[in-house]
């Protein structure tokens, strides 16, 4: 009987145990279900949010650029047609007088400055070339001098290892044949002699190409001082010349300047006059375009009533800055241009006309 219930007890348990871990395994998968479903519908959201987003964000951005290319063409246009009038009128009345007072009188001075600089260049040029040359011919003599001087030095030598060679011979033949001995005296004073003699003329010899070499020294000094002498001369005749020129150059070309700059400064009048207009026409031309903008991304962004009314209110402020601007613009023109404020209103008014 023990052993029954054991079994039955045993099993039972085994069965809870099944049916714990069934229910366990039932519930992690309905909550890995429902995670599931969240991340799908939150993931679908973002998407959608986002598409929408670059949609509407990709409207404005086209019409601004569009809109904003516009405006800087019309601008670009605007500031090179016054920069061309600016540049012609200056090449006028500017470049045109300074190119003739620069081909009548300052290019035949420096033509004349040039030849100068050229000679005086051809000069030194001839000196250095003798310079050269001669110290080339005191270099090859010098050079020559050491060949005859080795050489002499080397025949001495070998003189000297000839004698010493016959010496010893001699010695050896006196030693075995006293009868020779006379001879080897004779021969002895013979070749005394003879280094003597040879000493004498490598002396003399050297002693004659040391004064040649001294000689010719002293000439090129003599000649390169000469002509140092004859080129500063010249070059300061030269330069006291050339700066007489440039003063002279100097004090018509300030005239010319003066004259000219009176010139621009009546030119400059009119150019501010036109740049003032052209300020004119940019402003209202930014003020309408920034209005344009603005009702454009109105019209894209309308989603809730709330927007619409922040948009408006946003235009109205921009309506009334771009009054205030013109206001200032006009206050700003007039105290500026005085008596000639009615002229220059009159002409914005006109471009205005003809934009429109």
């Amino acid at each position: 009987m023990l052993e029954v219930v054991e079994v039955v007890v045993v099993e039972v348990v085994v069965v809870v145990v099944v049916i714990v871990v069934v229910v366990v395994v039932v519930v992690v998968v309905v909550v890995v279900v429902v995670v599931v479903v969240v991340v799908v519908v939150v993931v679908v959201v973002v998407e959608v949010v986002v598409v929408v987003a670059v949609v509407v964000v990709a409207a404005v951005v086209e019409v601004v650029v569009e809109v904003v290319v516009e405006v800087v063409v019309v601008v670009v246009v605007v500031v090179v047609v016054v920069v061309v009038v600016v540049v012609v009128v200056v090449v006028v009345v500017v470049v045109v007088p300074v190119v003739v007072v620069v081909v009548v009188v300052v290019v035949p001075v420096v033509v004349v400055v040039v030849v100068v600089e050229v000679v005086v260049l051809v000069v030194v040029v001839v000196v250095v070339v003798v310079v050269v040359v001669v110290a080339a011919a005191v270099v090859v003599e010098v050079v020559v001098v050491v060949v005859v001087v080795v050489v002499v030095v080397v025949v001495v030598v070998v003189v000297v290892v000839v004698v010493v060679v016959v010496v010893v011979v001699e010695v050896l033949v006196v030693v075995v044949l006293e009868v020779v001995l006379v001879l080897v005296v004779v021969e002895v004073v013979v070749v005394v002699v003879v280094v003597v003699v040879v000493v004498v003329v490598v002396v003399v010899v050297v002693v004659v190409v040391v004064v040649v070499v001294v000689v010719e020294v002293v000439v090129v000094v003599v000649v390169v001082v000469v002509v140092v002498v004859v080129v500063v001369v010249v070059v300061v005749v030269v330069v006291v010349v050339v700066g007489v020129v440039e003063v002279v150059v100097v004090v018509v070309v300030v005239v010319v300047v003066v004259v000219v700059v009176e010139v621009v400064v009546e030119v400059v009048e009119v150019v501010v006059v036109v740049e003032v207009v052209v300020v004119l026409v940019v402003v209202v031309i930014v003020v309408v375009v920034v209005e344009a903008v603005v009702t454009v991304v109105i019209e894209v962004v309308v989603v809730t009533e709330a927007v619409v009314v922040a948009v408006k209110v946003v235009v109205v402020i921009l309506f009334l800055a771009s009054i205030v601007l013109e206001v200032a613009v006009v206050v700003l023109l007039i105290a500026v241009l005085g008596g000639e404020v009615l002229e220059v209103i009159a002409l914005v008014l006109q471009e205005l006309v003809v934009i429109l």
